[in-house]
């Protein structure tokens, strides 16, 4: 009897040892997520051995590395959207500045020759900062996912030669001619013909503003390529040539928002293909690729 009424205190006195260490365990995880909630970046220690209360820690210790990763993730989005605001407010400032400056020396010129021509400047600042508004316009819906494209069967080599045609002025100012190939004229493929436009005519505008010529469009199997010199000691990043709002040199005020090259990539993901870049000696390739180019 004596010897069972030990045993019985023997266990009680055991889990009593038991439950006031657990409880004084509790207590140092409470303090010590005290801790971490005002800006520590420790990690939980257990100073006991039992196997349920260093699960606790283990689990609790990948929750909070999870939540400072997230954190950081979320500070260096944060950084990086104050820097593209800052960046797309002083190109949207520049066309608007100088075309506000050529209209007022049109204002105070009296040579009608000279302000026309200042006023002719100030048309394009207008039409450049246009295009910039309508690239942003565009990201919004895209990353919006508000972007609802039709499928039909679009003829490449009328509408590319459209695109071309629409930047005659810039191509004549370069003193510059597209060369084109393709295995026929009659080629065509499923798409949407606004969005493939737009994907046309951001390529030959990436080219005429960041290149240092002209511009070449070839056909090669279901894909297209463009390709274009670029000035020498230029090193565009082609991981992160279709990033947005990625410029590869650090100037800027070019007419351009960044937003080009993104829009290209997911238009082309939207119609089913893809985009992608390459670089060589001084030649910058971008190879539209379509699920499938036929021919009448």
């Amino acid at each position: 009897m004596w010897i069972l009424l030990a045993v019985v205190c023997s266990l009680c006195l055991g889990m009593a040892f038991s439950l006031i260490r657990n409880q004084t365990e509790l207590r140092s995880f409470c303090r010590q997520l005290d801790e971490i909630s005002e800006g520590s970046h420790m990690e939980l220690t257990a100073n006991c051995r039992q196997r349920q209360l260093l699960a606790l820690c283990r689990k609790l210790n990948h929750i909070l590395r999870g939540k400072d990763r997230n954190h950081l993730q979320y500070e260096k989005a944060e950084t990086l959207l104050k820097q593209n605001i800052t960046s797309l407010a002083h190109d949207i400032r520049t066309p608007l500045t100088g075309a506000l400056g050529y209209v007022q020396l049109a204002q105070e010129c009296g040579d009608s020759g000279k302000k026309a021509h200042y006023l002719q400047s100030a048309e394009k600042r207008l039409v450049q900062l246009e295009d910039m508004l309508e690239e942003m316009f565009l990201y919004t819906k895209l990353a919006a996912g508000d972007f609802h494209l039709s499928e039909e069967k679009i003829q490449l080599l009328p509408l590319l030669g459209d695109c071309m045609l629409s930047m005659y002025a810039e191509f004549e100012a370069l003193g510059v001619s597209p060369e084109i190939s393709f295995e026929a004229e009659s080629c065509y493929v499923r798409a949407d013909e606004e969005a493939l436009r737009r994907v046309f005519l951001n390529l030959i505008q990436n080219a005429l503003l960041h290149g240092s010529g002209g511009i070449s469009v070839r056909q090669s199997g279901n894909s297209l390529v463009f390709e274009n010199p670029i000035p020498e000691g230029t090193h565009p990043d082609t991981e992160q040539l279709f990033d947005r709002f990625y410029k590869s040199s650090p100037a800027r005020g070019k007419g351009s928002s960044g937003l080009g090259l993104f829009i290209v990539r997911e238009l082309m993901r939207k119609m089913g293909g893809d985009a992608e870049a390459d670089l060589g000696q001084d030649q910058l390739q971008i190879t539209l690729h379509f699920p499938e180019i036929k021919f009448l």
